[in-house]
C-alpha cells in the first residue's frame, strides 16, 4: 500500500524533539500574531465605524485588514521560515535515515542549520530552488496524466484531475524529498541536486505519486478532525469579541488547525515520503532519458539545468555545533 515504516517515522520524530518544540513555538507564534491582528483591527475598525453609526461593518473590514497585514508580513517572512525551520529539520531527519547520530537538546538545531547553511549558503538559494522545484513537478504531473483525455473511459478524466489536484497538494513533501537528496548527497551545487532529484523522482513517480497520495489524503484528514476540535473553543473564544462576526471563529478554527498540521503533521509526512523516495533512488543514477522527458515538460527544468552549469561554488560555513542555531522565528 504504502513504503515507509509508521513505527520507525514516529521514532524519528521522538529523536528530533527539539525540533518539534521548536515548530510548536514558531507556528502558535504566527497563530498569536494572527489573533491579536485581528483582534486589534476589529477593534479599531469598530471604532471608526461606530463614529459613522456602522460598527459592526467597520469592525468586520478591521479584523480583514488586520489578518491581510499578518498575511503580508508571514509572506515575507516564509524564506527564513522554510531556511531555518522545515530545511534544518529536514536535514538532521536525513542523518537519522541514514542511521547517523546526531546531537541532543539545542545542539541539533545548530547541527540542523549549520548542514542547510553548507549546502545552500543563503536563504535566498534555498528558496528559489524549492520554488523551481515545484513548478517543475506541476508541469511534470500534468503531462504525466494528460494521456488519460485520450483514454475512451467513462468519468476517468474526472477522477484524474481530482488524483492531479490532490498530487499538487504533495507537492510540499515531494520537493522536500528531492532537497534531501541534495543534502544527504552532500552535493555542493544546489541547482545540479534539485536537477538529479527531480529526475530520479520522474523515474519513479508511479510509486512515489502513489504514496504522496495516501500522505496527503490522510494529513488533509487529519487536518479536518483538528478543524472540527478546535471549532467550538475558538468560537467561545471569539464570543468575547463582540467587534469582530462570527466568521473569523471559522477563520482562527482553520488558523490553528493548519498550525498543528504544519507543525506536527507535516514533519511526519515529509520524513515518510523521503523515506519512500530514498528506498525507490537507492543505487539508481539520472536517466538521461527522463531528464529528456523534463525539458520537454518544462521551461523551469531547462532553467535549473543552465543554473547547474553556472553556479560557482562557495565557501561553506563549516558544520557542527558552533554554528548559531535558529531558537525561535521572531
Amino acid at each position: 500500500m504504502w513504503d515507509f515504516e509508521i513505527g520507525k517515522i514516529m521514532g524519528l520524530m521522538l529523536r528530533t524533539l527539539p525540533f518539534l518544540v521548536l515548530r510548536v513555538l514558531v507556528y502558535f507564534g504566527i497563530l498569536v500574531a494572527y489573533v491579536l491582528g485581528i483582534a486589534i483591527g476589529g477593534g479599531l475598525g469598530y471604532m471608526v465605524g461606530s463614529i459613522g453609526g456602522g460598527a459592526g461593518s467597520g469592525g468586520g473590514v478591521g479584523a480583514l485588514i488586520g489578518f491581510a497585514l499578518v498575511s503580508g508580513v508571514l509572506y515575507w517572512a516564509r524564506e527564513y521560515l522554510l531556511y531555518m525551520v522545515k530545511a534544518a529539520h529536514l536535514a538532521v531527519l536525513v542523518e537519522l535515515l541514514d542511521g547517523k547520530p546526531i546531537p541532543d537538546g539545542k545542539g541539533q538545531l545548530q547541527h540542523g542549520a549549520a548542514v542547510i547553511r553548507e549546502r545552500f549558503i543563503e536563504s535566498s538559494v534555498l528558496f528559489a530552488v524549492d520554488r523551481l522545484i515545484k513548478v517543475v513537478l506541476r508541469a511534470f504531473n500534468r503531462t504525466v496524466t494528460r494521456v488519460t483525455n485520450f483514454l475512451p473511459i467513462p468519468g476517468l478524466q474526472g477522477v484524474t484531475q481530482f488524483a492531479l489536484a490532490v498530487v499538487n497538494m504533495s507537492l510540499t513533501y515531494v520537493d522536500e524529498a528531492i532537497l534531501a537528496h541534495n543534502i544527504r548527497n552532500r552535493i555542493d551545487n544546489p541547482w545540479a541536486g534539485a536537477r538529479d532529484g527531480m529526475v530520479l523522482y520522474a523515474q519513479n513517480y508511479r510509486n512515489l505519486i502513489k504514496n504522496a497520495l495516501w500522505l496527503t489524503l490522510v494529513v488533509w484528514a487529519l487536518t479536518f478532525v483538528i478543524f472540527l476540535v478546535v471549532l467550538a473553543p475558538v468560537a467561545l473564544v471569539v464570543a468575547f469579541f463582540p467587534t469582530i462576526g462570527g466568521v473569523w471563529a471559522l477563520v482562527l478554527a482553520a488558523l490553528a488547525a493548519w498550525s498543528l498540521k504544519a507543525a506536527l503533521i507535516d514533519p511526519f509526512a515529509t520524513t515518510a515520503l523521503v523515506q519512500a523516495y530514498f528506498k525507490a533512488t537507492d543505487g539508481q543514477e539520472p536517466n538521461p532519458e527522463w531528464a529528456g522527458k523534463l525539458e520537454s515538460a518544462s521551461g523551469k527544468f531547462r532553467e535549473i539545468g543552465a543554473k547547474a552549469q553556472s553556479y560557482v561554488s562557495r565557501p561553506a560555513q563549516p558544520t557542527g555545533a558552533a554554528a548559531s542555531a535558529p531558537t525561535s522565528a521572531s
